[in-house]
């Protein structure tokens, strides 16, 4: 890999300001790396995995009207055509296709990372009993986390070919470790 964790964080805060966003990425950069063991190569993948997760959003709270140019232009520069690609593919109404493990597992990780997070910020304790169940009935309640496009939610899982309730076990549990970091551990 040509950039390193430190300055891809870097690069996300020049352009993130908001605390909101900057949890955002790193909630999905959790994810990512554990999602680069079930679904990618491991360690091999772990990094760069980690850093599409972290950088998706990079360019969204300065150019909204332009995101993702700006992180895959700067993904690109920087000899990252891997994560680029994944970053450029993280929204199906893009148009972009799904060519590797990385792109899927981001597609599926981030919209579902930003929803599990939202229930476990209206939990009394957080993620710490959160189960796949109460976020799958909190997926049907349209009224709750509006903005979260429950159809780049179904794509990801199917683009992967896991179950719904699997895939968000799994993110429950890369999260879980980190509750505090991410806000998420509830009043307990």
């Amino acid at each position: 890999m040509a950039i390193t964790r430190d300055e891809a964080w870097t690069q996300l805060c020049a352009w993130t300001a908001t605390d909101a966003l900057r949890n955002h990425a790193r909630a999905v950069e959790i994810v990512m790396r554990a999602a680069a063991h079930r679904y990618g190569a491991g360690p091999d993948d772990e990094e760069c995995f980690a850093i599409a997760g972290m950088l998706h959003d990079a360019d969204y709270e300065q150019w909204p009207d332009e995101h993702p140019a700006r992180i895959v232009a700067w993904l690109r520069e920087r000899g990252e055509e891997e994560i680029a690609h994944a970053v450029s593919a993280h929204y199906t109404k893009w148009g972009v296709p799904y060519e590797t493990p990385l792109d899927r597992a981001l597609l599926a990780c981030d919209e579902l990372t930003g929803f599990v997070v939202a229930c476990c910020l209206v939990r009394p304790d957080g993620v710490r009993s959160l189960g796949a169940k109460s976020v799958l009935k909190k997926l049907k309640d349209r009224s709750f986390a509006a903005k979260v496009d429950r159809g780049e939610v179904a794509a990801g899982v199917e683009l992967l070919g896991v179950e719904l309730a699997d895939h968000v076990g799994f993110v429950i549990e890369a999260l879980r470790p980190h509750a505090e970091e991410l806000g998420i551990g509830g009043a307990a």
